[in-house]
């Protein structure tokens, strides 16, 4: 059983308010890909994020709460909210997420989500989701047409990435806020400075040293900028998987997946192979009434991208494994294969 967000917030409010400089608020990263690292968080870190957010954003206002209050996306929208003056309205108290929307009472209100809430409630909660100043979508890579959707639906989107390491999202559509750096080594590793960065890992001071360096948070991601100066996240350094002697990016390859008619939802990663030595596996959700299988998939991603991208292995699923925060369970899905 979690713990309550209500509570969180309430604690959440006395950490704000705290007079002097409090002990940093301890988060919790997913664990999406194996252990969770204890994040600590300053309270001066959160507030620049709070701060530089509202300015992105154009203003401040209250937040409904529709991620665990316990991961820094939670954290955010509750911070943000009672920086504002607005108490932050709980999906977990409401019915649904348009009664929740419905007890706001703020003029300017915002929302957080990861991509599979917002491409849920654009079936089910169009109208709803149009009331808001902007939906922060975070948590994953932004299909397109997941985008273009909101957009047609009059949902004013707003990509963001970051971390628990950069007090939650610190790059707002491929651009950082202000105060925020954005570097790239020369491998395309992502590293971000500014006063968002945490303070480090608890109880883990050599994992610190090793990310935290002159000033700067190497991440785990690859990334590069475009032609307008925007980061472009191409996914994390290991989502690159060597299958047969070739490095086969699995995030380009999922992407291509999903813009099949046949699939609903899909994730793609590397398993050990005794063959391949690492194989592409797809598991995959398909949308109602199709019939998908593997050659279909692998001629698919054979029009877009060399051959020897082609996943090996399909994997069917009812639904994807979501972690509480919303992101995939890749642990889960690679016991799956």
């Amino acid at each position: 059983m979690g713990i309550p967000a209500g509570a969180t917030v309430t604690a959440l409010a006395r950490w704000l308010a705290a007079d002097g400089e409090p002990e940093p608020w301890v988060v919790e990263t997913s664990g999406s890909t194996g252990r969770p690292k204890r994040v600590l968080l300053p309270r001066h870190a959160v507030l620049a994020s709070v701060t530089a957010s509202a300015r992105r954003l154009g203003t401040s206002g209250q937040w409904l709460l529709a991620l665990p209050a316990t991961y820094v996306a939670g954290l955010q929208v509750v911070c943000r909210s009672l920086v504002a003056g607005h108490p932050p309205v709980l999906l977990e108290d409401h019915g649904s997420f348009a009664e929740a929307a419905a007890a706001m009472t703020a003029e300017e209100r915002f929302v957080s989500l990861v991509p599979t809430q917002l491409h849920r409630l654009l079936e089910t909660d169009g109208e709803a989701l149009r009331g808001f100043r902007a939906v922060l979508l975070g948590g994953g890579p932004v299909d397109p047409a997941l985008r273009r959707r909101a957009a047609e639906a009059g949902v004013r989107v707003v990509a963001t990435y970051g971390s628990a390491e950069t007090a939650g999202g610190c790059v707002y559509d491929g651009l950082p806020l202000d105060g925020v750096a954005v570097a790239l080594e020369r491998d395309g590793r992502v590293r971000i400075g500014g006063p968002t960065l945490f303070a480090g890992y608890d109880g883990d001071p050599a994992l610190t040293a090793e990310v935290l360096t002159d000033g700067w948070f190497r991440t785990s991601d690859a990334g590069r900028f475009d032609e307008d100066g925007r980061l472009q996240v191409l996914g994390r350094l290991d989502d690159v998987v060597v299958s047969g002697g070739v490095n086969v990016p699995a995030p380009a390859v999922a992407a291509r997946v999903r813009e099949h008619p046949g699939v609903a939802a899909a994730e793609v990663l590397g398993v050990p192979d005794e063959e391949w030595g690492n194989r592409l596996v797809v598991f995959a959700v398909a949308a109602a009434g199709a019939d998908l299988d593997l050659e279909t998939l692998r001629e698919w991603v054979a029009q877009a991208h060399p051959r020897s991208w082609a996943p090996r292995q399909l994997v069917l699923l009812d639904d994807v494994p979501l972690l509480p925060n919303g992101k995939p369970d890749r642990v889960r899905l690679r016991g799956m294969a």
